[in-house]
């Protein structure tokens, strides 16, 4: 054990709990209306809250227990069973270990996330008590097999020889899916269309954007779980990419509107920072420029023609950032991995197979969220009812739901 290992997947573990509270919450509070600014900050505070128990209880044992499953890892390490100070996780360098501990606390971060980026499709139009329900039925039954799928020795997909660096199926795949489910499920706020619904703070939202981008360091950079050149690299791409990406967002921004807006700067920071995750540790700096660029001109388009030709209600665009961008960047990793294009050339495939495996792992992350998710928000609406009352709505969740707001004038 290498204490500079174990040192920085600590601080790892830290960033990305950074990048959520409160870089999340501050991207997405300050993207909604004043009224619902604290609904939004409550929301994902309480989530990482309430994930984090469930993880302790079930969700690291499911994820990354010792059941030799292509789909979860059992019950035998619930509530941390067998988890000592002395018990270690394998890294990707044989005979290298970190503390179990340590492996257990920044998977953790992970699964707090990713439920609390799925909140921006339907802000500003659930109840506090649909979120909390979903979000434990959600992590139990989507979350955790896909984790164990992707990232576990004995995970389907893993034995597929996918790629996947640090999350793009876990991760965004698979909240950009749950989200735009969630979206068409409680369908559109109330006076969408007609009412003016501008984000409320910009500068919040360049805060939260940018500590996103900090954390995603410990994201990317610490899903190498050593602290060696593969995390250099990983570091490197996390730059490179999404600044490739801001560019060109802000660009056809330009073009199609004919002003640069803050609003497309932050989006296509975040849609940079999404394609990258998945091909981090795989690609060289160049080809991930490459690869930022054509995801945030792909976003771009879904956010700005395919959302509104289809009339549906993403309200900060989930699915079009993150869903949209893990796609593309699952995807594109199998071409830029390629040793031509700078990348790492890992394995044994060739472009197309190491793509068509890459195709294959979004197709199940898809399938099964989709399904599961749906399945889920049913269940939700039927136990508690997923929307408030209109009266509510028009009120704002911060008073309503929370007895508070966010403003004194």
């Amino acid at each position: 054990m290498e204490k500079g290992d174990v040192a920085w997947m600590l601080t790892s573990s830290l960033l990305v709990l950074f990048m959520a509270l409160p870089g999340l919450a501050l991207f997405y509070g300050g993207l909604v209306r004043a009224k619902n600014m604290l609904s939004v900050l409550m929301q994902c505070t309480m989530i990482v809250a309430l994930v984090i128990v469930i993880w302790t209880f079930w969700g690291y044992s499911m994820a990354f227990g010792d059941a030799p499953s292509p789909y979860w890892g059992g019950l035998g390490k619930a509530f941390l069973a067998g988890v000592t100070p002395e018990s270690m996780s394998a890294t990707f360098t044989k005979g290298v270990v970190i503390p179990e501990y340590v492996f257990i606390v920044f998977q953790m971060t992970f699964a707090c996330i990713t439920p609390a980026l799925i909140v921006g499709a339907f802000a500003e139009r659930i109840k506090f008590s649909a979120v909390l329900l979903f979000v434990a039925l959600w992590v139990t039954f989507v979350y955790f097999p896909i984790a164990h799928m992707v990232w576990d020795s004995d995970g389907l997909i893993y034995g597929w020889g996918a790629l996947d660096f640090a999350g793009g199926t876990v991760v965004h795949i698979n909240a950009g899916i749950a989200a735009l489910v969630g979206a068409l499920v409680i369908g559109k706020r109330t006076g969408y269309g007609k009412d003016n619904m501008a984000p409320h703070s910009m500068t919040l939202t360049m805060v939260g954007a940018s500590i996103l981008w900090v954390g995603w360091f410990g994201f990317n950079a610490g899903s190498n779980l050593e602290a060696n050149g593969g995390a250099a690299l990983a570091m490197i791409n996390t730059f490179t990419a999404t600044a490739g990406a801001i560019l060109a967002w802000v660009i056809i921004e330009v073009v199609a509107r004919g002003k640069a807006s803050m609003l497309g700067a932050a989006s296509g920071m975040v849609a940079g920072l999404v394609a990258v995750t998945p091909a981090a540790g795989f690609v060289g700096p160049v080809g991930a420029i490459a690869l930022g660029a054509i995801a945030s001109v792909i976003c771009y388009f879904f956010v700005a023609v395919v959302k509104i030709k289809l009339g549906y209600d993403d309200s900060l665009d989930v699915f079009g950032i993150h869903g949209v961008g893990g796609i593309i960047g699952a995807i594109l990793t199998g071409v830029f991995n390629a040793e031509s294009l700078g990348g790492i050339g890992y394995g044994d495939m060739s472009v197309g197979a190491q793509v068509w495996t890459q195709f294959l792992a979004v197709s199940v992350t898809v399938i099964w969220c989709g399904i599961g998710s749906l399945v889920l928000y049913k269940l939700v609406d039927l136990i508690v009812g997923l929307r408030p009352t209109v009266e509510a709505e028009r009120q704002g969740l911060d008073l309503t739901s929370h007895g508070e707001v966010a403003y004194h004038s």
